[in-house]
């Protein structure tokens, strides 16, 4: 590949740029959610194939688009899966740490790309050399070069404790079905979340532009958030209001003081469901809080600032924001994502300031 579509790439088709980066943010949830996976059951080859898979369905978006930066940095990780799948190699915190820097670095080089932005602090060159080292790296000296490569592209050294591969041997029984028991419900809170958007013609997709605003967002904030149980409060957090009559929770014009208390029991049926389910207490908490305040006004109990779950801090700024989209539809996308995010940030005391400005920057990446 000619070097200079690494260290000063081109675009010809803005309009197919705009394409894959659409595609790429669209993946990114699932890779952060099998990069999850994989740390609790390394040796799980049906997670190891659904994130090759992602990737590879990414650098067949790239080649499409004529990304050439995008297969350079995709194809190295294709490799390091493929000896995973072999059992070549083993799952490791680090390596975890190095396939998510590179997604990160791609995201990046593409808003860049997309705005005329320069590329070189984002030092590309240097992860594609050292991707490609990782990648055919003898098993003895994985770690090092993982190591190498992270420390040239971020000038730091990982953070990240090498964690030696289970084999299946080793893995307790336990942990395998934990992962299989998780994989599952979120399936199953997947299904429920598109029952809920085939309710209505507007909300079609939701629950991806949801999803996808989150995970950019908790991104911005070094994951603050557990990925898994953010995924699952997103699928589930209005599931409430199909305990509620659709005469209520469908209506277009104003809801009478009834109906109001009515719908503001929504957070707690989805909550209640969540919280009778082993492992999703925390999305649980993070449901049943998205509605809550800093003032404390919000409901359904009143939360004071300190008792509220980071992931309901950013729900209920990520939830707003779709339900203003979704009034100003009319105004054609930007001026609607316009309108949205000057209502969200004139609303002083609705939302946290520390989750407001990351979700800016996520939120500016849509109208560049």
């Amino acid at each position: 590949m000619d070097i200079r579509s690494i260290i000063a790439p081109e675009i010809s088709d803005f309009k197919a740029l705009e394409e894959f980066i659409e595609a790429l943010y669209n993946h990114a949830p699932d890779i952060e959610r099998d990069i999850s996976r994989l740390k609790l059951l390394p040796d799980n080859r049906e997670i190891v194939g659904s994130l090759f898979r992602t990737l590879h369905s990414i650098k067949g978006d790239a080649t499409l688009c004529h990304i050439e930066l995008a297969v350079a940095i995709i194809h190295p990780i294709e490799t390091l899966l493929s000896r995973l799948r072999n059992d070549e190699i083993q799952f490791s915190d680090t390596l975890a740490e190095a396939i998510l820097l590179a997604i990160d670095r791609l995201e990046l080089a593409v808003e860049g790309l997309r705005s005329h932005r320069p590329l070189e602090n984002l030092r590309l060159l240097a992860l594609v050399q050292g991707l490609e080292k990782v990648a055919g790296a003898p098993p003895a000296e994985l770690e090092t070069r993982v190591t190498e490569l992270v420390e040239a592209v971020t000038g730091f050294r990982t953070t990240a404790k090498p964690a030696p591969g289970l084999n299946r041997e080793q893995a307790s029984s336990s942990i395998d079905q934990q992962t299989s028991r998780v994989s599952e419900d979120l399936r199953f809170f997947r299904t429920l979340a598109e029952q809920l958007e085939a309710r209505s013609p507007l909300f079609k997709g939701r629950t991806l532009r949801l999803l996808r605003l989150a995970a950019e967002t908790n991104l911005l904030r070094d994951k603050t958030i557990d990925p898994i149980q953010l995924e699952a409060a997103i699928y589930m957090h209005d599931i409430g209001m199909m305990f509620l009559p659709e005469s209520i929770w469908l209506k277009i014009g104003r809801v009478t003081p009834e109906e109001k208390r009515a719908l503001r029991n929504h957070p707690e049926y989805a909550s209640g469901i969540l919280s009778r389910m082993e492992s999703w207490q925390e999305a649980a908490d993070i449901v049943a809080q998205h509605h809550e305040t800093p003032d404390g006004q919000g409901y359904p109990i009143g939360l004071s600032a300190d008792r509220i779950h980071d992931g309901a801090k950013l729900l209920a700024i990520i939830d707003a924001f779709e339900a203003v989209m979704l009034k100003h539809a009319h105004r054609g996308k930007n001026r609607s994502v316009l309108r949205a995010i000057a209502e969200i940030n004139a609303c002083n005391n609705q939302f946290f300031p520390e989750w407001i400005e990351p979700f800016n920057k996520v939120i500016r990446r849509l109208v560049n």
